[in-house]
C-alpha cells in the first residue's frame, strides 16, 4: 500500500490519541459494559446497549488511526523550503475576483477545509507543483475558478 504524507505535528497528535483510547477511553468503557451485565437482561439494558456502541466506536477509532499510522510518512516540515508549493507550504492565492485565500497544505486527517486544506482536495491537487506567479485552474463544486499564487512559506 502506497505511503501517504503526514506532518510530524499531525502523526504525533494521531499516536497521543491512540494512546489515550487504547490506555483511558478502553478500559473504562469495558469497565461500564461489565457494570451494565451485572444488572441482568441484556435484552432490555439500555445502558449496557449504550456502553456497547461506544466500545464499537473506539475500536474503530482505534482501527481507523492505527491504519493511517501504519500507512504514514512522516514529513519533517520544518526542513522545507523554496517557492514551489509542496506539503507542508502555507500559500496564499488570490482568486479571478480578488479574494485572497490562505491556507496549508497537509494530509486528509489534518485538514479542516478552510485553513488547511488536505493535499488530495482539489485545491491542494492544483496548487502542489505550482511556484509564486503561477497560475492554477481548480474544479470546484461551483464551477471552476483560477488562482494565482501569492506566496509560498513553510514557516510561520
Amino acid at each position: 500500500m502506497e505511503k501517504k504524507p503526514i506532518s510530524r505535528e499531525g502523526f504525533d497528535s494521531l499516536l497521543k490519541e491512540l494512546k489515550d483510547l487504547k490506555e483511558n477511553q478502553r478500559p473504562e468503557i469495558l469497565k461500564v459494559v461489565q457494570w451494565a451485565r451485572s444488572l441482568g437482561d441484556l435484552s432490555e439494558n439500555a445502558d449496557y446497549s449504550a456502553a456497547k456502541e461506544k466500545q464499537r466506536q473506539i475500536d474503530k477509532r482505534i482501527q481507523y488511526i492505527e491504519s493511517i499510522v501504519g500507512n504514514a510518512e512522516v514529513i519533517d516540515i520544518e526542513s522545507l523550503s523554496g517557492n514551489r508549493v509542496v506539503f507542508g507550504a502555507r500559500v496564499v492565492a488570490e482568486d479571478e475576483d480578488g479574494n485572497k485565500m490562505q491556507c496549508r497544505i497537509l494530509s486528509d486527517v489534518e485538514a479542516d477545509g478552510r485553513q488547511i486544506i488536505s493535499c488530495t482536495s482539489p485545491v491542494g491537487r492544483a496548487f502542489i507543483g505550482r511556484c509564486i506567479g503561477d497560475t492554477c485552474t481548480v474544479r470546484l463544486p461551483s464551477g471552476e475558478k483560477e488562482f494565482e499564487i501569492l506566496d509560498v512559506k513553510f514557516k510561520e
